[in-house]
């Protein structure tokens, strides 16, 4: 398959490109020493605000919904939104500027699904407008994660109200304080078969009872402005309006989160190892050891095509995956959702790590992206489900497909 993308779509690539070139690249160091510094520590700089008014205004927007979430979709299919994903993604903070990023965008796919109307105008539509983030509140220190029917947070209701008691960590965007709502996965039918025991609920981060235990480094980075957090919630009470769906929906919702999003993510993935070949081949071409430049030596002649190759790949497959995802939707999706889910993430881990090498010191420094590539990469086989989990479901789901 081409996966041959529409003039439109082209075009909206190119004034995506060139948005990227005039307000984002000359801003990436900038931003880089603002979020580090400890007195700026769950603020913005100035201009962020002002980049986002102008990617709103020039409607690079938005772009992550797919047509199927129409009226709050821009209207492209997965395979059209693929090539924009990589192209905001080769700058680590860039899908935040088009209101494209996690957990937001999740968390948006969510609502407009299954949202209520009511739930939809008080929170759906402060995010679409970027002026509000959110969190998805799954994880629990005591519990392994990885299997999400073990969530032990209670939900309770209690006339018209749920309460909630437990406990969460690696909420991501929960300290920052333009957090202002989380979707919180809770138990609150145990007596239920297993996977329809659990429920999602709506919570405004400003709920009594809801605790900021502490905020979490990710290879000793706090990731301000958003940042990743311990959550502690006792006796926390929200009216009966916020559930999401129904009671027993939770599994069903966290399983349908992860169709768009998926292949984003891992496009995601392919925009950054791209920007770390673009950055290690310039490097090549540059710098002289040993009375040659380095792209003269054969090491270095491999390590550039093995990235390509590996990229080539990941980005291939992922286009697969949309579009499978928009002619059979995501139950014929799901085994490259999977794939795409163990390959992306190590491909990027793989390609910063070539990079760093080539690059030498300044490969482990602030000065360029790649160790933050290499650190997302290695966090993101673990968030978001283990590599392990998927190998899993992959296996079970090949054996299945062909012994039929």
């Amino acid at each position: 398959m081409g996966f041959e993308i529409s003039d439109q779509v082209r075009a909206l690539n190119a004034q995506l490109q060139n948005f990227m070139d005039e307000h984002i690249y000359p801003r990436e160091r900038e931003w880089h020493e603002w979020c580090h510094d400890p007195e700026h520590l769950w603020e913005v700089p100035a201009w962020y605000d002002d980049i986002r008014d102008k990617a709103k205004a020039e409607e690079l927007w938005n772009l992550f919904l797919p047509e199927e979430y129409a009226p709050w979709s821009p209207g492209l299919t997965n395979v059209e939104i693929a090539p924009l994903f990589e192209t905001m993604s080769k700058v680590m903070w860039a899908q935040s500027v088009f209101n494209c990023n996690a957990p937001d965008r999740g968390n948006m796919e969510v609502l407009a699904k299954y949202g209520t109307p009511e739930q939809q105008e008080q929170w759906l539509k402060p995010l679409l407008a970027g002026e509000i983030r959110s969190a998805y509140a799954m994880t629990e220190p005591q519990v392994a994660s990885s299997d999400a029917t073990n969530m032990e947070l209670e939900i309770r209701r209690d006339g018209d109200e749920y309460v909630l008691n437990g406990r969460k960590w690696w909420t991501t965007g929960a300290v920052g304080p333009r957090c202002k709502i989380m979707l919180v996965m809770g138990k609150s039918n145990p007596e239920n078969d297993r996977h329809r025991q659990h429920s999602t609920i709506l919570v405004p981060r400003d709920t009594p009872g809801v605790k900021l235990v502490r905020t979490l480094r990710a290879f000793d980075s706090l990731h301000s402005p958003g940042g990743e957090a311990e959550l502690l919630f006792e006796d926390v009470r929200v009216p009966v309006s916020n559930m999401i769906k129904g009671e027993g929906c939770g599994f069903e919702i966290a399983q349908g989160r992860l169709g768009p999003g998926r292949f984003q993510y891992a496009m995601g993935f392919v925009g950054m190892a791209q920007r770390c070949l673009e950055l290690m081949c310039a490097r090549a071409q540059e710098r002289v050891a040993f009375g040659e430049p380095l792209i003269k030596k054969t090491s270095i002649q491999h390590e550039i095509a093995r990235s390509r190759c590996d990229i080539e790949q990941c980005r291939l497959l992922t286009l697969q995956a949309a579009e499978v995802m928009d002619r059979e939707g995501l139950d014929g999706a799901r085994p490259y959702i999977s794939m795409i889910k163990i390959v992306a993430p190590k491909m990027a881990q793989e390609v910063a790590d070539r990079a760093m090498q080539i690059f030498g010191g300044m490969g482990v420094c602030q000065d360029t992206l790649i160790p933050e590539v290499f650190t997302i990469g290695r966090f993101c086989r673990i968030a978001d489900g283990p590599d392990e989990v998927h190998m899993s479901q992959l296996g079970k789901l090949t054996a299945r497909e062909l012994t039929a």
